[in-house]
């Protein structure tokens, strides 16, 4: 192909519909792996949240045990104490003594109440927590199961398209370097702004590709004459004559194959 300066309007439309061919074809193997990538992102995501998650309980089941134990050394201090004032109150010498370690007595059976409250809300509370873990558990076998069918699922998509993919973007390159800067920055912008990624399309059935809207004879003349780049006035896509996408279909299939 002749270099930038020289190529004529035919050999820059040629080139375009034939890097439009390229960019449709790596959209089609895109598509083809859909939300793949997307789904096996958030299964990972969620996989991580589901373990930090398992950790967290672990940790809290762990301090909720180091609690039970402060209360039963609590308990056993306050046993301990009963047992030394019940001692002491053998030997009082008048009834104020006696009062005062019978108030005492009461204050540690008091305490050992309350650690023993407390320490049964804390198993309800690791009951309740073990519930929750085992429910976590099965989420995540679940989860993990569901990524390692998607990773498998997307692996086998990648290892059949990995390589023409990177073909045809190095095709891509190649091709937008043989072509006008300012018209590959219109073709781009053009491409962005459509749903289906088409800058570039033939007439068919005398209106624009994928369009009911008519283009007119003169035009379309104009259009097969291949003297000047023209574009839908509905859709701002560049419009190229059938024929012209035809044979360019065909050189870019035969290229496609060998990829």
């Amino acid at each position: 192909m002749a270099k930038k300066a020289e190529a004529s309007v035919e050999e820059r439309l040629r080139a375009l519909y034939d890097l439009q061919l390229i960019d449709s074809r790596v959209d089609e193997i895109r598509n083809l792996r859909g939300e793949l990538p997307l789904e096996v992102r958030d299964l990972e995501d969620e996989v991580e949240g589901l373990n930090t998650r398992l950790e967290k309980l672990g940790s809290n089941l762990e301090m909720i045990d180091e609690e039970i134990k402060g209360k039963k050394n609590l308990i056993e201090e306050a046993k301990a104490l009963i047992k030394k004032y019940s001692e002491q109150q053998k030997n009082v010498r008048n009834n104020r003594e006696y009062n005062s370690l019978t108030k005492e007595i009461e204050f540690q059976e008091l305490e050992i109440q309350l650690a023993e409250k407390h320490i049964k809300e804390f198993k309800a509370q690791i009951e309740q927590k073990k519930e929750i873990i085992a429910e976590t558990k099965d989420r995540l076998k679940d989860r993990q199961t569901h990524l390692k069918h998607k990773r498998s699922e997307l692996d086998a998509i990648l290892a059949e398209t990995e390589k023409e993919e990177q073909a045809l973007l190095q095709k891509s390159e190649e091709y937008q370097e043989q072509i006008d800067s300012r018209l590959v920055k219109a073709y781009q912008r053009i491409r962005s702004n459509v749903k289906n990624g088409l800058a570039v399309v033939p007439i068919e059935r005398g209106a624009s590709g994928g369009s009911f809207f008519t283009i007119p004879p003169q035009i379309q003349v104009e259009i097969a004459s291949r003297k000047k780049v023209i574009t839908d006035e509905h859709s701002g896509r560049i419009l190229v004559d059938a024929q012209l996408a035809d044979e360019q279909r065909e050189k870019m299939e035969k290229l496609f194959s060998k990829l």
